[in-house]
């Protein structure tokens, strides 16, 4: 039995087989063969076993997603099978006498490079469709393991875990993240506040640990490896606790979050898609402050159409039956890439071409998501927020937009709903003119998490820096209280959506600064709500 310290992004008791996850692409090398039949032969079986998974991944996608989001694994098994992708592949093989992995990662970087050169945008996208495959076939030659193939409840166990990976995985299967690398700040750690699992960062992981049985200890950040049977029943004990004392938080369900004093506040949830709802609905949320809407490209190969997102908004609205649901526009960039937006690479991803940026330059994808959202409003209470805002101008940009948009609908008879805007509060400059902006929307949202980074200068994905990293900084907490009372001068209500909404150490502040609205992750609702309600 071996302990390992780490730094938790969430709190709580797992106890199960850890799952290691590798990214394929570091371990393909290049090595010479001595039996080529044999070689083939394993590329022919790899081959067979990744259209196999992808049949799973249809009839999964099938039911729910709908057929139009399950064919694209129907056109990977195609792609497995393509003539000139193989006869490249098998030639390595045969004639270089080379590796399968190697020949499979060659032939996937070229075949997706002269893909992505094509001036046709249907060729361009298979780009993406090409490496996707490979790695595919790479996983099972290697004999790593994928997470989009969790069969069972298992400790995710990985160097670190990018958006687009975290999307792919079963999330009833996740007991627990424990990463080596990541911040409190990371995707993944949002992904493990809004399931309610614990997660470690900072841990010194080993691949040896695959299969093994341990225990991840979210409150005393440690991770125990082949923990002994009277440590796993103390743990037992542990968690038991643990759901007694999350029982009694069930009693607040119903209850207004309001204090003693009668400061009422709205205490509303993040979700990153349409299968959080769930645990809004089971924890009592009052609403929905940030829909992540950026997820609906990250799950896709392609643009998501107009339709595919009006259908997602909509089943949001029409569950949340009248309760308000925040839809931010998308918010890609930086650390959320997408292959098929083409973004290319930045020197300073944070404060390069990312959200409202690409919005107001790719009008055309702004547009397609304006429709859906605004056709979802139909059917719902539905608020939109737009990120990454630094100057009125932008604002007045967005408005034309949406005016164009609300006049093509009209002109076409398309039913659309009204809609509150409002915009993210992320950057200094956004909160230094908040009084200039509170003139031209319907309310702030400030994302505490960007807004820590830009004041601080300070790189949140950057982990060397995790020492200077002051969430708690007197600036933070004056450039908060600055937009507040700016909202309020103009008759606006303002609100924190970032992850210092949840910061339990901070919910006396944002009382006594006289924030209106709380948006946390679902798990974190009814402990908040507490908070509030034991507060004068």
């Amino acid at each position: 039995m071996k302990e390992f310290e780490g730094k938790k992004v969430f709190g709580g008791i797992a106890i199960g087989r850890i799952f290691y996850y590798s990214k394929v692409e570091n371990q393909v090398s290049r090595k010479k063969i001595e039996d080529v039949a044999a070689e083939l032969e394993r590329f022919e079986a790899a081959k067979e076993k990744a259209k196999e998974q992808l049949g799973v991944l249809y009839e999964k996608a099938l039911k729910e997603v709908g057929e139009m989001n399950a064919q694209i694994f129907e056109v990977h098994q195609m792609m497995i099978d393509d003539e000139d992708y193989n006869d490249s592949v098998k030639n390595m093989i045969e004639e270089q006498e080379l590796n399968a992995e190697y020949s499979v990662a060659t032939t996937g970087d070229n075949f997706a490079e002269m893909f992505a050169n094509m001036d046709d945008d249907y060729f361009k996208a298979r780009s993406a469709d090409i490496k996707d495959i490979s790695e595919r076939i790479i996983s099972i030659l290697s004999g790593t393991q994928s997470v989009s193939e969790l069969t069972e409840p298992c400790i995710l166990v990985a160097e670190d875990l990018a958006p687009s990976e975290t999307v792919q995985m079963d999330k009833t299967k996740l007991m627990s993240f424990v990463t080596k690398l990541g911040s409190s700040n990371s995707h993944t750690a949002i992904l493990a506040r809004t399931m309610n699992i614990p997660a470690l960062i900072k841990v010194a992981i080993d691949p040896e640990w695959n299969g093994k049985m341990a225990i991840v200890d979210g409150n005393a950040n440690k991770l125990i490896i082949d923990p002994d049977e009277a440590t796993i029943e103390e743990y037992k004990i542990k968690k038991e606790k643990e759901l007694e004392q999350r029982k009694l938080l069930l009693t607040l369900k119903g209850k207004e979050t309001v204090t003693k004093s009668g400061q009422k506040v709205n205490l509303y949830a993040n979700i990153g898609n349409v299968s959080d709802l769930g645990a809004v609905i089971a924890n009592d949320a009052a609403g929905i402050g940030l829909f992540r809407s950026e997820f609906l490209y990250l799950e896709s190969q392609d643009f998501p159409t107009e339709e595919e997102q009006f259908l997602a908004y909509k089943k949001v609205a029409e569950t949340m039956a009248g309760k308000k649901v925040i839809i931010r526009t998308l918010d890609l960039g930086a650390d959320k890439q997408v292959d098929y937006f083409n973004l290319g690479n930045e020197d300073n991803p944070a404060m390069g071409y990312r959200a409202i940026r690409i919005c107001l330059t790719q009008t055309d994808i702004f547009k397609t998501q304006l429709r859906a959202i605004f056709r979802a409003a139909a059917y719902g209470n539905i608020a939109i927020m737009y990120p990454m805002i630094t100057s009125v101008e932008e604002v007045l940009d967005i408005k034309k937009i949406v005016a164009e948009v609300k006049a093509e609908l009209s002109e076409t008879g398309v039913p659309y709903g009204n809609v509150e805007q409002g915009i993210m509060i992320e950057t200094p400059a956004a909160a230094v003119i908040s009084d200039l902006l509170a003139k031209e929307v319907d309310f702030f949202s400030i994302g505490t998490n960007d807004l820590t980074q830009y004041t601080l200068a300070i790189d949140r994905q950057n982990n060397k820096l995790d020492r200077f990293l002051d969430i708690h900084h007197e600036a933070i907490i004056r450039l908060i209280k600055l937009v507040v009372e700016n909202a309020h001068k103009e008759g606006i209500w303002a609100g924190i959506c970032g992850e210092l909404g949840a910061d339990t150490e901070l919910t006396k502040t944002w009382l006594e600064i006289g924030v209106d609205e709380l948006s946390v992750s679902p798990g974190m609702i009814l402990p908040i709500r507490k908070l509030i309600r034991d507060s004068e």
